[in-house]
């Protein structure tokens, strides 16, 4: 990768990382959860969200993770939606932040120089998709990551309580998909709705 492709890549990482994770303090916060406020994560500040290590392998494997915010569900009134909102509100954060990046990729970029208006153009475009793609990868039912509480919450009450057991297992089972490639391919579909659903919404004209 070229110096200008990553330093055009840090900060849109960052911030997509740091929307993320605000998300699902503030929501956790909104619903009652205290936790998230205590620990410093209602802020956009990246340096409270990033996970050195993590941060490293999302830039060199664009595979990572950053530092999850504890939730304490037993402030919900309803534990098991209490939980699912909040698993949705990181996914959710990313594709609004996409649908903001996407209005504003053709407009900003003409209100400066060619070289300027290019680069800018270039920074845009890739935050929409990097903040996209962070929400498909995050709306995989595989624990840990947010689909998987989603899905609990879909299911019935018994089989959600089964499936949860299946988070200590989450770790090994997404590394095995990462490494055979079945990541992106049950990506892809999930990429396309997304996709789909971003160019559908009403756009500058």
């Amino acid at each position: 990768m070229s110096i200008q492709g990553i330093i055009l890549l840090v900060p849109a990482l960052l911030f997509a990382i740091s929307v993320h994770e605000f998300a699902h303090g503030f929501v956790a916060y909104r619903l009652g959860d205290p936790t998230p406020k205590y620990q410093g994560r209602l802020t956009l500040d990246p340096r409270a969200h990033i996970d050195p290590m993590g941060a490293l392998m999302l830039l060199l494997f664009r595979f990572g993770w950053a530092k999850p915010v504890q939730v304490n569900p037993s402030y919900f009134k309803d534990q098991r939606q209490g939980m699912a909102m909040v698993a949705l509100a990181g996914p959710a954060a990313n594709f609004i932040s996409a649908y903001v990046f996407l209005l504003t990729v053709n407009i900003l970029p003409s209100m400066f120089s060619p070289q300027v208006g290019i680069v800018l153009y270039q920074f845009l475009l890739l935050n929409m998709q990097l903040n996209l793609g962070l929400a498909a990868f995050n709306f995989l039912p595989i624990p840990p990551l947010d689909g998987s509480k989603i899905l609990a919450w879909l299911l019935p009450a018994r089989y959600g309580f089964s499936f949860r057991r299946l988070e200590m297992y989450g770790p090994v089972i997404l590394l095995l998909l990462l490494a055979t490639g079945m990541v992106g391919r049950l990506i892809s579909p999930i990429l396309s709705v997304l996709r789909y659903l971003l160019f559908s919404l009403p756009r500058f004209r």
